[in-house]
């Protein structure tokens, strides 16, 4: 049976303090603002932790991911995945760890989301394992994993708590890998056909859905890099691989509202706010590229039907596989936009590329001078270290969300917006002398600061309407294996006991009283 160390006392006593009438704040739509590129860490902004307010009705959440938290993953007919492919790969993971068991939240789902449900959570964003629902990613369905998910679904329900279903979040079954993987085009219909499935079957439950969790990343970090499975290093067959999924979300936005008629679809893309390196017209020229390629290069497709131009250059269509009609496959009208914040990129220009190795973890996700389609691109993204760094190698710059979400904003005409993951990693373990609780005090402090400037952002007229903190649970990271914690609730992979977070509880009182609260 798993285990749950929580001082009730202490919570109850806490959320009773923090509890009330909730308070909004009421915002119109200033259309006329104009973006500014700021590198000021934001401490002087006018909205601080003190004064902080959401809409009545924010939504908070938490996040997780199918590979990083269900286990069980060769159980009731769940298929292989290329993410289960690499982990059983020796070298590829630090630490050997795989995602087998992970948080086994296949089995423990239901003290989940009553730990949820107990810190005021109205929003849970999870993934679903395509190789759950169809083992090699085509053809014949496996009911058990579709039960599995409805009984999910009626627990989140019944503890009040709206599902956020993401499709994909990078575990692709590895049928279709062998098939070609992402590059394949024909992964688009296979893609529209899971979609489909899974409206059909789950619409009635699910009203919110994402296709893609950060397309740029598993593209080029599984394609172009070859750092994430299934480890292929060539600029092309990333290019391929996005077009594909730019048709791929295209697709399977009509199939989910052909399915279900209470559907609402977005996204939940991977971004980060862009500032030149210097006052250069060159470094300023490059920063726009960035911005076009990690940022739009499957926004502006959805929206518009057209790639932001990220290249020197013509954009490489035949490169990417490009077909006359492809562009009404791509434009999609999103209900909303969701995106993720975790840290900033300093920009500057660069010629070809001239040699070096990409890195294999996500602090450094980006293209630099040795990064695979410099030609094309000719930019240097760089996180720099002028704040305090995260024991997961995250540079903290709370501004940043601001100034990322009023840019998104201002160039999409203020669209209804979700962020869709923020989060920070930190070791914090359990300690017996404070009646073993995790005090993570760092982890607090990042959350008040930069929900501080997400407030800012609303108080200037972005139309945010929820927030989702990664994670609901320490779990998997990825090539990092269990060596980074980014939850709010400790795991102990040994035995599988949970214990919420002193970041969990304060989380838990912002939930409730709709304001930041001091930690």
């Amino acid at each position: 049976m798993m285990l749950l160390r929580m001082n009730r006392r202490q919570f109850l006593a806490a959320s009773a303090a923090a509890g009330g009438k909730r308070l909004f704040t009421s915002h119109g739509i200033n259309l006329s603002g104009q973006t500014t590129a700021s590198r000021d860490s934001g401490t002087i902004s006018s909205t601080t932790p003190a004064s902080a307010r959401f809409p009545d009705g924010f939504l908070w959440g938490m996040a997780t991911a199918s590979y990083q938290v269900e286990g069980a993953w060769k159980e009731d007919g769940k298929g292989e995945s290329i993410w289960d492919r690499w982990t059983h790969t020796v070298g590829k993971i630090r630490g050997a760890g795989t995602g087998d068991v992970a948080c086994d939240h296949y089995h423990f789902y239901p003290q989940d989301i009553a730990m949820l449900e107990r810190l005021n959570q109205k929003s849970y964003r999870f993934s679903i394992s395509w190789a759950r629902i169809q083992p090699s990613g085509r053809g014949g369905v496996n009911q058990k994993g579709i039960d599995h998910y409805k009984r999910v679904l009626d627990v989140l329900l019944e503890a009040g708590i709206r599902p956020f279903c993401t499709l994909y979040h990078w575990d692709l079954p590895q049928g279709l890998e062998d098939l070609g993987g992402w590059p394949n085009r024909d992964l688009a219909g296979y893609f529209a056909d899971y979609a489909a499935v899974l409206a059909k079957q789950l619409g009635d439950k699910i009203q919110v859905w994402a296709p893609f969790n950060m397309p740029w990343t598993f593209t080029n970090l599984g394609y172009g890099t070859g750092v994430f499975p299934p480890g292929r290093s060539k600029y092309t067959d990333f290019l391929k691989a996005a077009h594909t999924v730019n048709l791929a979300q295209g697709e399977a936005f009509r199939s989910i509202k052909a399915a279900s008629s209470k559907a609402t679809v977005g996204s939940a893309y991977g971004m980060s706010p862009a500032y030149p390196k210097t006052g250069s017209e060159a470094d300023k020229a490059a920063t726009a590229r960035y911005h076009a390629m990690n940022n739009l290069f499957f926004l502006e497709t959805a929206m518009h039907g057209r790639y932001a131009n990220a290249f020197v250059g013509e954009i490489p269509y035949q490169a990417m596989g490009f077909r006359a009609g492809d562009e009404k496959m791509m434009q999609v009208p999103l209900d909303w936009i969701g995106f993720h914040y975790y840290t900033r990129r300093l920009v500057s220009a660069t010629g070809p590329a001239v040699g070096g190795a990409a890195s294999n973890t996500l602090a450094t996700e980006t293209q630099d001078t040795g990064a695979a389609g410099n030609d094309y691109t000719q930019f240097i993204a760089a996180m720099p270290t002028e704040g305090p760094i995260t024991d997961g190698g995250l540079e903290i710059w709370p501004h940043g969300i601001y100034d990322l979400v009023m840019q998104i904003s201002r160039e999409y005409n203020f669209p209804i917006i979700e962020i869709t993951e923020s989060g920070c990693g930190y070791l914090d373990a359990p300690y017996d002398r404070d009646e073993d609780h995790v005090p993570d005090t760092r982890r607090i402090d990042f959350f008040r600061s930069e929900l501080a400037e997400l407030a800012r952002a609303i108080n200037d007229g972005a139309r945010v309407r929820a927030f989702h903190a990664w994670s609901a649970l320490d779990n998997f990271e990825w090539n990092d294996g269990y060596t980074q914690r980014y939850g709010l609730t400790y795991v102990d992979f040994r035995d599988q006991k949970r214990t919420i977070k002193n970041s969990g509880f304060w989380y838990a009182q912002v939930a409730m009283s709709n304001r930041l609260v001091p930690r």
